[in-house]
């Protein structure tokens, strides 16, 4: 399809349905079900478990930020994208498929296999996300990401209920754990089709370059990217922002479920109406603050959703404690603060999402996705790792108020940033 041929709602449908596939890997496997089956049944130590988990969810981001600038460049220069996409899919798909063959004590293989996974879903990501720019003015890329996002998370819900309901608790002596992989793979898989017979690549196909000219055009880039943040201020200082916002949100989407069953140890009830909670909050948080971001700007939208973070984690720690105080159950005090949590687990992304898109460049929208990416992976390993390894000495009762201070530091740093003055860099370069 050439360049100028409109976007149609059954395209932006397409581009929404990889959301609506890829949150079943994020959910299942890295959020509810896996988070907790790794340390308490494949490793069977929590602390230890925990910190591997953070290793292998870390080394997997640290894979992507030495790739992800080389197949940046490729695909600004070769302009097929959703191959790039479809590539990642598969090995999404296939590493989490044979998370079935990991049994308890495995912990290498499962090791190995959540890198190869995750790599995946993260490189899948920013490819996705070069799309945004094309479905839609400026003003409507709010919504359209938060509509996405939304689609996301109800795809999230039917595919961990299927896992959660289906398999029973992630526990010692539940043999049908094993199929939580394969059933999350086949999920992913299938519901991502709609996504390549819809989505059209509006960029021009070329030849493949070496890989030596691949390597140093996409390294190269990256270090000329970084010196032309000086021309893109607001941009550089939005993506500080967004590092330590995604510090914290990543110990939140891979922590919150170990949490609950460690600190809270709540039961399989409580356990299912967190999930079941936070998925509805989070699908409605996407659309209500995708409609906000034209109404308030997408800034101060992806503001309020860091101060709401702020609040969430400080209630978090402190549940144990307003819960003697009030004489109140902790596990229903934390499933309240859970709901109001789950409204910014997607508007934060979703947000973000946008703001990289409008001060980005036309011509360069791949390489600053591929940035936004970078960011967004060294901001859950120095998360992830930070977390991992204070739990081990303060408990991760206490190590959780962390992601309070990455959210503020968040918060903080999006106040230099000046949406005017960075769409008018982005639009009109020098």
């Amino acid at each position: 399809m050439s360049s100028d041929a409109p976007v149609t709602r059954t395209e932006i449908f397409g581009w929404s349905m990889f959301d609506f596939a890829n949150s079943s890997y994020t959910t299942v496997i890295i959020t509810v079900y896996y988070a907790q089956l790794f340390p308490s049944v494949i490793v069977g130590d929590e602390r230890l478990g925990n910190l591997w988990w953070s290793i292998a969810l870390s080394i997997s981001y640290a894979l992507t930020v030495l790739t992800l600038p080389i197949l940046g460049a490729l695909m600004d220069h070769v302009g097929r994208r959703k191959s790039f996409l479809a590539v990642s899919a598969a090995i999404t798909v296939i590493a989490t498929a044979a998370l079935g063959l990991v049994t308890p004590g495995a912990i290498t293989l499962a090791v190995v296999l959540l890198v190869v996974s995750n790599y995946g879903f993260s490189v899948g990501e920013s490819f996705i996300a070069s799309f945004l720019p094309d479905l839609g003015p400026a003003e409507s890329l709010g919504r359209i990401s938060g509509m996405a996002w939304g689609l996301g998370y109800v795809g999230g819900l039917g595919s961990t209920a299927l896992v959660l309901f289906g398999l029973g608790p992630p526990e010692v002596g539940n043999p049908l754990t094993l199929w939580a992989g394969p059933i999350t793979a086949a999920w992913f898989g299938l519901a991502a089709l709609p996504t390549f017979l819809l989505l059209h690549d509006r960029r021009e196909a070329r030849p493949v370059p070496d890989l030596r000219t691949v390597v140093d055009a996409g390294f190269g880039q990256l270090a000329d990217t970084f010196r032309q943040l000086r021309r893109f201020r607001d941009l550089a200082v939005f993506l500080l922002s967004y590092f330590w916002a995604m510090a914290g949100l990543s110990i939140v989407v891979s922590f919150a479920f170990i949490y609950g069953a460690q600190v809270i140890q709540w039961q399989a009830s409580t356990q299912a109406m967190m999930f079941v909670i936070t998925q509805i909050t989070a699908t409605l948080g996407a659309l209500l603050f995708g409609w906000l971001q034209g109404v308030l700007g997408d800034k101060r939208t992806y503001t309020i959703t860091l101060f709401v973070w702020v609040l969430a984690v400080g209630l978090i720690w402190a549940t144990p404690l307003l819960a003697e105080a009030l004489s109140t159950n902790a596990e229903q005090l934390f499933l309240g603060v859970g709901s109001v949590a789950g409204l910014c687990i997607g508007a934060t992304q979703s947000a973000g999402r946008t703001l990289v898109a409008l001060l980005s460049p036309a011509d360069k929208v791949g390489e600053f996705f591929g940035l936004w990416g970078v960011f967004g992976k060294l901001a859950a390993i120095a998360g992830l790792m930070s977390l991992g390894v204070l739990q081990t000495w303060l408990g991760l009762e206490n190590a959780i108020l962390l992601t309070g201070v990455f959210f503020g530091l968040g918060m903080l740093f999006v106040l230099g940033v000046d949406m005017d003055r960075g769409r008018a860099a982005a639009q009109h370069p020098t």
